[in-house]
């Protein structure tokens, strides 16, 4: 077989020594063997994915919406060494594929260069690498994404070149933790992914392993964040600066202002206006996996007032503070 599947080769071979004598072990083999012990995680990982098929009626509690110009999304389960792909459909997703990937080599939730972990968090496809710039060893391609994002750098997190890539031309896959910290796909795979991705556009979703809502509750939580964001359009829209503020959690910034310097920003910009028009368009929220109730808003703002005119792409960090809904970080996107 070529390229080299290792694990249909070992499959292979079992089947065929198990027509001559019983086996005992997968691969046949007395004793701890590391590359046999990698074949056999890949291979429960595939067969628990064949027997785990996402049912239609429950979607990843992390696409909480999806922009209008947010054609497709990517999560990554890598507990299952599993990459799902689903389609927007009017903000709701739709299963439409999935590929197995491994991971990092000592698992998730990376902190810092060099310690071989994949991240956990939202991210965004940032362009695509042609396999013409690449060694052999990134196959196909790849989807370089934006770690270390701004919620990594408030946290003092490290490390850079987190990519999704194929593999070598030789290998058809490699183990469920192989990577120093990348998502990988066989080449095919990788191939057909590309099909899905928007270079600054598609989001990446990577979690320990994925966490399920029905479709009630999903739009559920999704209205829940949608009527918050839209109470702060309409406070800040108002003019009423304490009302405004009150949408911020206490240890907010920006990416360049603390809490007290944004404060006072925002005074001066009201007292200068005797009205001010907000909108907002181009809206997606994604949830941050893990136990933490932390939601990354993205859209296109528009300002119009006295002497002001002003539209930009904005990136926000929701947590929740005291029972509500509270923005922790805003940059532009």
């Amino acid at each position: 077989m070529y390229p080299n599947f290792r694990l249909a080769h070992l499959v292979k071979g079992d089947l065929l020594l198990a027509r001559t004598r019983p086996l005992t072990t997968f691969g046949n083999v007395e004793g701890p063997g590391q590359q046999v012990e990698a074949l056999r995680e890949e291979a429960v990982a595939r067969l628990r994915a064949y027997r785990e098929r996402p049912a239609t009626e429950f979607v990843p509690r992390y696409l909480m919406q999806m922009g209008p110009e947010q054609q497709y999304a990517v999560v990554v389960d890598a507990e299952r060494a599993r990459l799902y792909v689903y389609r927007n459909d009017n903000g709701r997703p739709r299963f439409v594929t999935d590929y197995y990937a491994s991971h990092g080599k000592a698992g998730v939730e990376k902190w810092r260069e060099g310690d071989n972990r994949t991240p956990l968090g939202v991210y965004h496809v940032t362009s695509f690498i042609d396999p013409k710039r690449l060694p052999d060893f990134y196959g196909s391609g790849a989807f370089p994404i934006n770690y270390p994002n701004d919620w990594d750098k408030r946290l003092g997190r490290t490390g850079h070149g987190i990519w999704l890539h194929g593999t070598p031309s030789d290998t058809y896959a490699r183990p469920p933790k192989a990577s120093e910290g990348c998502v990988v796909l066989a080449n095919q795979d990788f191939s057909s992914l590309s099909n899905y991705v928007q270079p600054g556009l598609t989001p990446v979703i990577i979690s320990n392993e994925i966490e399920w809502l029905s479709v009630d509750d999903w739009q559920r939580n999704r209205r829940n964040l949608n009527d918050a964001i839209e109470a702060w359009r309409q406070d800040w829209e108002s003019l009423d600066v304490e009302r405004h503020l009150s949408h911020y959690a206490k240890d907010f910034r920006s990416d360049r202002l603390d809490r007290d310097a944004w404060a006072s920003q925002a005074r001066r910009i009201a007292k200068g206006q005797r009205a001010l028009k907000v909108a907002i368009d181009k809206l997606s929220m994604f949830r941050n996996p893990g136990k933490d109730e932390l939601v990354v808003v993205t859209f296109e703002q528009t300002l119009r007032g006295q002497g002001l005119a002003d539209t930009q792409r904005k990136r926000q960090y929701w947590v929740r503070e005291g029972g509500r809904w509270k923005i922790a970080y805003e940059s532009a996107a």
